[in-house]
C-alpha cells in the first residue's frame, strides 16, 4: 500500500483514539513509537499523519514533549463525511489555500463590471441563506466559483470543480455545525465572505487574497468544537 494511503489510515486511527478515548484539548497523545506499534506501521508514516493532523488544527507537536490535542472534530462531522475520509476531505484545504487565495487576488485585479455584479449577487444570495434556516452550501460554493470565474482563467474553476464533492461536504458540515453555536458564528461567516467581496470590489488584490485565506482558515476551525 502506498505511503500516502498508510498515512491516511494512521490519520484516521489517531482521530479514532481522540474520539474513542474522549480526549480533550491539552491531552497528550501516545508517543510516535507507541502509535506505530499499535497500528503496525513505521514511525515515519505516523509522523506524516501527525504533521497533517497539526495542519488541520487537530493536534500540535511540542518539542521534546510529544503531540497534544488542540481541537476535536465535531461529532456532527460524521453526518457529512465518513471518518476514514476525513484526512482526504480536510486535505482539500491545502489546495484551496493556494488556489483560492491567488484566485481572489487575480479576481480583484481582473474582474469586469459583469463579474462584480455576479459576485455581489451570489453574496446577497449567500447572506439570505445564512440568515435563514436554509442549508446555504450551494450558495456558498457558487460564490467561491464566481470569484474564480472572475480571474478569467478557466484552470482555477476546473480545480474547484474537481474538488466539488469534498468541498460541498465541508460546506454542509460547516453551516450545520455553526448553527448549533451562538449567532455570532454565522455572523462571522457572513462577514468573512463580505470582506472578500469588498476587496474585489475595490480591486485590492492583496486584501482579497488575505481575506480569502483568513476565511478558509476560520472555516476549517469551525469544523471543530
Amino acid at each position: 500500500m502506498k505511503a500516502e494511503r498508510l498515512a491516511d489510515r494512521a490519520y484516521t486511527a489517531i482521530v479514532g483514539i481522540i474520539t474513542d478515548a474522549d480526549l480533550s484539548p491539552g491531552d497528550r497523545l501516545p508517543s510516535e513509537a507507541r502509535l506505530a506499534e499499535t497500528f503496525g506501521m513505521s514511525r515515519t508514516i505516523v509522523r506524516e499523519a501527525l504533521v497533517r493532523l497539526a495542519a488541520d488544527g487537530i493536534t500540535e507537536a511540542r518539542r521534546g514533549a510529544g503531540s497534544y490535542v488542540t481541537r476535536c472534530p465535531s461529532e456532527r462531522l460524521g453526518a457529512y463525511m465518513p471518518l476514514d475520509g476525513l484526512a482526504a476531505t480536510l486535505g482539500t484545504y491545502e489546495v484551496r489555500f493556494v488556489v483560492e487565495a491567488e484566485g481572489a487576488r487575480l479576481a480583484a485585479l481582473r474582474r469586469s463590471s459583469d463579474d462584480l455584479a455576479l459576485i455581489e449577487g451570489r453574496m446577497a444570495a449567500l447572506r439570505r441563506a445564512l440568515l435563514s434556516s436554509a442549508p446555504a452550501h450551494d450558495e456558498d460554493f457558487l460564490l467561491h466559483r464566481a470569484i474564480l470565474e472572475a480571474t478569467g482563467n478557466d484552470a482555477f474553476v476546473a480545480i474547484l470543480d474537481q474538488l466539488q464533492d469534498k468541498v460541498m461536504r465541508i460546506l454542509r458540515a460547516g453551516v450545520d455545525i455553526s448553527r448549533t453555536r451562538p449567532p455570532h458564528v454565522i455572523e462571522a461567516m457572513t462577514d468573512e465572505h463580505a470582506a472578500i467581496v469588498d476587496a474585489i470590489r475595490t480591486q485590492d488584490g492583496d486584501g482579497a487574497a488575505l481575506a480569502m485565506r483568513w476565511h478558509l482558515w476560520q472555516g476549517r476551525k469551525r469544523l471543530m468544537p
